[in-house]
Protein backbone atom coordinates (compact mmCIF):
# COMPACT_ATOMS: atom_id res chain seq x y z
CA UNK A 1 0.00 0.00 0.00
CA UNK A 2 2.77 2.46 0.74
CA UNK A 3 4.52 1.63 -2.49
CA UNK A 4 1.07 2.54 -4.37
CA UNK A 5 0.96 5.78 -2.21
CA UNK A 6 4.70 6.58 -3.42
CA UNK A 7 3.98 6.11 -6.54
CA UNK A 8 0.74 7.89 -7.41
CA UNK A 9 3.07 11.17 -4.93
CA UNK A 10 5.48 11.02 -7.79
CA UNK A 11 2.66 10.79 -10.47
CA UNK A 12 1.29 14.05 -8.71
CA UNK A 13 4.80 15.69 -8.35
CA UNK A 14 5.33 15.36 -11.98
CA UNK A 15 2.33 16.35 -13.36
CA UNK A 16 2.70 19.61 -10.81
CA UNK A 17 6.28 20.18 -12.03
CA UNK A 18 4.82 19.91 -15.55
CA UNK A 19 2.37 22.01 -15.35
CA UNK A 20 4.40 24.72 -14.07
CA UNK A 21 7.03 24.80 -17.12
CA UNK A 22 4.20 24.67 -19.36
CA UNK A 23 4.71 27.16 -21.92
CA UNK A 24 3.32 30.83 -21.50
CA UNK A 25 0.86 32.02 -24.29
CA UNK A 26 0.86 35.66 -24.77
CA UNK A 27 -1.33 36.96 -27.16
CA UNK A 28 0.01 40.00 -28.87
CA UNK A 29 -2.97 42.54 -28.13
CA UNK A 30 -4.40 42.44 -25.01
CA UNK A 31 -8.06 43.22 -26.62
CA UNK A 32 -7.64 41.11 -30.04
CA UNK A 33 -5.54 42.39 -33.44
CA UNK A 34 -6.73 45.84 -33.92
CA UNK A 35 -9.80 45.95 -36.11
CA UNK A 36 -10.42 42.75 -35.57
CA UNK A 37 -11.29 42.85 -32.05
CA UNK A 38 -14.47 41.25 -32.62
CA UNK A 39 -12.62 38.08 -33.60
CA UNK A 40 -10.64 37.52 -30.71
CA UNK A 41 -12.35 34.24 -28.81
CA UNK A 42 -12.83 32.50 -31.76
CA UNK A 43 -11.00 28.98 -31.17
CA UNK A 44 -8.17 28.16 -33.08
CA UNK A 45 -8.42 24.86 -34.71
CA UNK A 46 -5.81 22.73 -33.88
CA UNK A 47 -4.99 18.77 -34.82
CA UNK A 48 -2.01 16.64 -35.78
CA UNK A 49 1.00 18.79 -37.02
CA UNK A 50 -1.02 22.02 -37.72
CA UNK A 51 -2.83 24.94 -36.14
CA UNK A 52 -5.60 26.83 -37.90
CA UNK A 53 -7.69 29.38 -37.93
CA UNK A 54 -5.91 32.12 -35.62
CA UNK A 55 -7.76 35.32 -34.90
CA UNK A 56 -5.72 36.19 -32.10
CA UNK A 57 -2.72 36.11 -32.88
CA UNK A 58 0.00 35.27 -29.91
CA UNK A 59 3.62 33.99 -28.90
CA UNK A 60 4.38 30.88 -26.95
CA UNK A 61 7.32 31.59 -24.48
CA UNK A 62 9.90 29.12 -24.25
CA UNK A 63 12.67 29.76 -21.27
CA UNK A 64 15.89 27.90 -21.46
CA UNK A 65 16.93 25.77 -18.68
CA UNK A 66 17.81 27.55 -15.11
CA UNK A 67 21.17 29.05 -15.45
CA UNK A 68 22.03 28.32 -19.22
CA UNK A 69 19.81 31.47 -21.10
CA UNK A 70 22.65 33.86 -22.78
CA UNK A 71 20.38 36.59 -23.42
CA UNK A 72 19.97 35.97 -27.25
CA UNK A 73 16.20 35.78 -28.54
CA UNK A 74 14.77 34.06 -31.35
CA UNK A 75 10.73 35.05 -32.44
CA UNK A 76 9.69 31.52 -34.87
CA UNK A 77 7.93 31.77 -37.83
CA UNK A 78 6.42 27.98 -38.90
CA UNK A 79 5.24 27.76 -42.08
CA UNK A 80 2.18 26.23 -43.74
CA UNK A 81 1.35 28.11 -46.63
CA UNK A 82 -0.09 30.75 -45.22
CA UNK A 83 -3.80 28.25 -45.01
CA UNK A 84 -2.11 26.85 -41.81
CA UNK A 85 0.52 26.97 -39.24
CA UNK A 86 3.03 23.43 -39.04
CA UNK A 87 3.40 24.85 -35.22
CA UNK A 88 4.61 21.22 -33.75
CA UNK A 89 7.64 21.00 -36.14
CA UNK A 90 8.43 24.19 -36.89
CA UNK A 91 7.55 26.01 -33.59
CA UNK A 92 7.44 23.76 -30.82
CA UNK A 93 10.38 21.81 -31.89
CA UNK A 94 12.87 24.86 -32.92
CA UNK A 95 12.28 26.17 -29.92
CA UNK A 96 13.19 22.96 -27.82
CA UNK A 97 16.35 23.16 -30.07
CA UNK A 98 16.91 26.80 -29.71
CA UNK A 99 16.93 26.27 -25.75
CA UNK A 100 18.84 23.57 -25.63
CA UNK A 101 22.19 25.98 -26.92
CA UNK A 102 20.68 29.05 -24.76
CA UNK A 103 18.31 30.95 -26.78
CA UNK A 104 14.98 32.21 -25.16
CA UNK A 105 12.49 30.93 -27.66
CA UNK A 106 8.55 32.86 -29.19
CA UNK A 107 6.81 30.74 -31.11
CA UNK A 108 4.62 32.71 -33.23
CA UNK A 109 1.21 32.51 -34.34
CA UNK A 110 0.12 34.70 -36.99
CA UNK A 111 -2.93 35.31 -38.78
CA UNK A 112 -3.73 33.33 -41.77
CA UNK A 113 -4.88 35.19 -45.06
CA UNK A 114 -4.56 32.08 -47.45
CA UNK A 115 -7.64 29.73 -45.75
CA UNK A 116 -10.55 29.50 -47.28
CA UNK A 117 -12.89 32.92 -46.36
CA UNK A 118 -10.17 34.50 -44.74
CA UNK A 119 -10.32 38.12 -43.80
CA UNK A 120 -7.18 38.83 -43.19
CA UNK A 121 -4.30 39.45 -45.65
CA UNK A 122 -0.43 39.76 -46.03
CA UNK A 123 -0.37 43.16 -44.45
CA UNK A 124 -1.95 41.98 -41.08
CA UNK A 125 0.59 38.94 -41.07
CA UNK A 126 3.27 42.11 -41.27
CA UNK A 127 1.37 44.04 -38.34
CA UNK A 128 1.48 40.17 -36.54
CA UNK A 129 5.35 40.09 -36.97
CA UNK A 130 6.32 44.14 -36.03
CA UNK A 131 4.34 43.67 -32.89
CA UNK A 132 5.77 39.96 -31.83
CA UNK A 133 9.09 42.16 -32.05
CA UNK A 134 8.36 44.74 -30.40
CA UNK A 135 6.72 43.04 -27.82
CA UNK A 136 9.25 41.04 -26.69
CA UNK A 137 11.49 44.10 -26.45
CA UNK A 138 9.23 45.37 -24.34
CA UNK A 139 9.62 42.75 -22.17
CA UNK A 140 12.85 41.88 -22.13
CA UNK A 141 14.16 42.56 -18.78
CA UNK A 142 11.61 40.20 -17.11
CA UNK A 143 12.85 37.63 -19.75
CA UNK A 144 16.41 38.29 -19.08
CA UNK A 145 17.29 38.86 -22.75
CA UNK A 146 19.32 41.75 -24.75
CA UNK A 147 16.73 43.87 -26.69
CA UNK A 148 19.41 43.97 -29.10
CA UNK A 149 19.68 40.72 -29.59
CA UNK A 150 16.35 39.62 -30.87
CA UNK A 151 16.39 37.55 -34.06
CA UNK A 152 14.23 35.70 -35.98
CA UNK A 153 13.27 32.11 -37.46
CA UNK A 154 11.46 31.81 -40.23
CA UNK A 155 10.27 28.16 -42.42
CA UNK A 156 9.02 28.29 -45.80
CA UNK A 157 6.18 31.12 -45.77
CA UNK A 158 7.57 31.70 -42.35
CA UNK A 159 10.62 33.02 -44.16
CA UNK A 160 8.74 35.34 -46.01
CA UNK A 161 6.91 36.73 -42.93
CA UNK A 162 10.36 37.10 -41.36
CA UNK A 163 11.54 39.12 -45.09
CA UNK A 164 8.40 40.79 -44.07
CA UNK A 165 10.00 42.65 -41.50
CA UNK A 166 13.68 42.29 -42.21
CA UNK A 167 14.01 45.41 -44.48
CA UNK A 168 12.66 48.30 -43.91
CA UNK A 169 13.48 50.18 -40.79
CA UNK A 170 11.16 49.13 -38.55
CA UNK A 171 10.94 52.19 -36.32
CA UNK A 172 7.81 52.18 -34.14
CA UNK A 173 5.23 55.27 -33.94
CA UNK A 174 6.66 57.57 -31.18
CA UNK A 175 3.52 58.80 -30.25
CA UNK A 176 1.56 55.73 -30.21
CA UNK A 177 -0.89 55.43 -27.09
CA UNK A 178 0.57 51.74 -26.42
CA UNK A 179 4.15 51.87 -25.58
CA UNK A 180 4.94 48.42 -27.21
CA UNK A 181 4.25 50.30 -30.97
CA UNK A 182 7.14 53.09 -29.90
CA UNK A 183 9.63 50.26 -30.06
CA UNK A 184 11.35 49.30 -33.21
CA UNK A 185 10.02 46.17 -34.79
CA UNK A 186 13.30 45.15 -37.11
CA UNK A 187 14.86 41.37 -36.12
CA UNK A 188 18.72 41.87 -35.74
CA UNK A 189 19.37 38.97 -37.24
CA UNK A 190 17.54 36.34 -39.61
CA UNK A 191 17.61 32.70 -39.67
CA UNK A 192 15.67 31.72 -43.15
CA UNK A 193 14.93 27.44 -43.68
CA UNK A 194 13.77 27.09 -47.30
CA UNK A 195 12.14 30.47 -47.13
CA UNK A 196 9.01 31.34 -49.80
CA UNK A 197 7.80 34.28 -50.93
CA UNK A 198 9.60 36.35 -53.23
CA UNK A 199 12.66 38.05 -53.20
CA UNK A 200 12.34 41.79 -51.81
CA UNK A 201 13.04 44.71 -54.34
CA UNK A 202 15.91 46.24 -52.43
CA UNK A 203 18.40 44.90 -49.51
CA UNK A 204 19.71 47.55 -47.74
CA UNK A 205 23.77 47.45 -46.79
CA UNK A 206 22.51 47.76 -42.61
CA UNK A 207 19.72 44.72 -42.94
CA UNK A 208 20.22 42.06 -40.55
CA UNK A 209 22.84 39.51 -40.51
CA UNK A 210 21.34 36.58 -42.52
CA UNK A 211 21.71 32.25 -42.06
CA UNK A 212 20.18 30.56 -45.39
CA UNK A 213 19.71 26.88 -45.76
CA UNK A 214 17.39 25.11 -48.52
CA UNK A 215 17.94 22.20 -50.43
CA UNK A 216 18.66 22.18 -54.11
CA UNK A 217 16.07 19.59 -55.23
CA UNK A 218 13.09 21.61 -53.17
CA UNK A 219 10.03 21.34 -55.22
CA UNK A 220 9.05 24.07 -54.93
CA UNK A 221 11.72 26.56 -56.36
CA UNK A 222 12.79 27.67 -52.98
CA UNK A 223 16.50 26.79 -53.84
CA UNK A 224 16.02 29.49 -57.07
CA UNK A 225 14.86 32.25 -54.34
CA UNK A 226 16.39 31.80 -51.96
CA UNK A 227 19.94 31.75 -54.49
CA UNK A 228 18.75 35.49 -55.69
CA UNK A 229 18.28 36.33 -51.85
CA UNK A 230 21.80 35.40 -51.21
CA UNK A 231 23.41 37.14 -54.17
CA UNK A 232 21.44 40.56 -53.21
CA UNK A 233 22.54 40.08 -49.61
CA UNK A 234 25.84 39.53 -50.72
CA UNK A 235 25.77 42.23 -53.06
CA UNK A 236 24.50 44.81 -50.92
CA UNK A 237 27.47 43.84 -48.01
CA UNK A 238 25.12 42.28 -45.24
CA UNK A 239 26.88 39.02 -43.77
CA UNK A 240 26.10 36.16 -44.78
CA UNK A 241 26.16 32.84 -44.42
CA UNK A 242 23.81 30.29 -47.21
CA UNK A 243 23.61 26.30 -47.18
CA UNK A 244 22.25 24.97 -50.19
CA UNK A 245 22.07 21.09 -49.30
CA UNK A 246 22.54 18.55 -52.30
CA UNK A 247 19.32 16.47 -51.17
CA UNK A 248 16.08 17.18 -48.71
CA UNK A 249 13.22 18.57 -50.85
CA UNK A 250 10.97 20.67 -48.81
CA UNK A 251 9.75 20.95 -45.35
CA UNK A 252 12.00 19.22 -43.34
CA UNK A 253 11.23 20.77 -40.83
CA UNK A 254 14.19 20.08 -37.97
CA UNK A 255 15.65 16.99 -39.57
CA UNK A 256 14.48 15.10 -37.35
CA UNK A 257 12.45 12.72 -39.62
CA UNK A 258 15.59 12.19 -42.49
CA UNK A 259 18.10 9.60 -43.57
CA UNK A 260 20.20 12.32 -44.86
CA UNK A 261 22.69 12.94 -42.15
CA UNK A 262 23.11 16.85 -43.89
CA UNK A 263 19.71 17.37 -43.33
CA UNK A 264 19.19 15.59 -39.81
CA UNK A 265 22.26 17.81 -38.69
CA UNK A 266 21.08 21.06 -40.07
CA UNK A 267 20.48 22.48 -36.92
CA UNK A 268 24.00 22.37 -35.45
CA UNK A 269 25.10 24.62 -38.92
CA UNK A 270 22.60 27.58 -37.81
CA UNK A 271 24.02 27.20 -34.21
CA UNK A 272 27.67 27.40 -35.22
CA UNK A 273 26.80 30.67 -37.53
CA UNK A 274 25.15 32.08 -34.31
CA UNK A 275 28.08 30.86 -32.40
CA UNK A 276 30.19 32.62 -34.45
CA UNK A 277 28.35 35.88 -34.91
CA UNK A 278 28.35 35.80 -31.04
CA UNK A 279 24.25 35.39 -29.84
CA UNK A 280 25.75 32.43 -28.00
CA UNK A 281 28.37 34.26 -25.76
CA UNK A 282 26.30 35.38 -22.37
CA UNK A 283 25.29 38.84 -23.27
CA UNK A 284 26.87 40.43 -20.10
CA UNK A 285 30.29 39.41 -21.89
CA UNK A 286 29.10 40.14 -25.16
CA UNK A 287 30.30 42.97 -26.96
CA UNK A 288 28.03 45.28 -29.09
CA UNK A 289 26.35 42.64 -31.60
CA UNK A 290 26.43 43.11 -34.91
CA UNK A 291 24.04 46.13 -36.05
CA UNK A 292 21.74 45.32 -38.74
Amino acid sequence: MKSLFAIFGIAVLCATASAQTAPQVIPLWDKGAPGFESRKDIPEQAQDYWVRNVNDPSITVFLPPKGTANGTAVIIAPGGGFRELVFNAEGVQAAEFLNSIGVTAFALKYRLPGEPNSPYNKDNVRQDAYRAMRLVRSRAKEWNIDPHRVGMLGFSAGGEVVSMIAYASGDGDPSAPDPIDRLNGRPDFQMLVYPGGGVPDTVPPNSPPAFLLVANDDQYGCDKATLQLYEKLHAAGVLVEAIFLPQGKHAFNMGDRSKLVTVNTWPQRMADWMKDLGYLTPAAATPASPSP
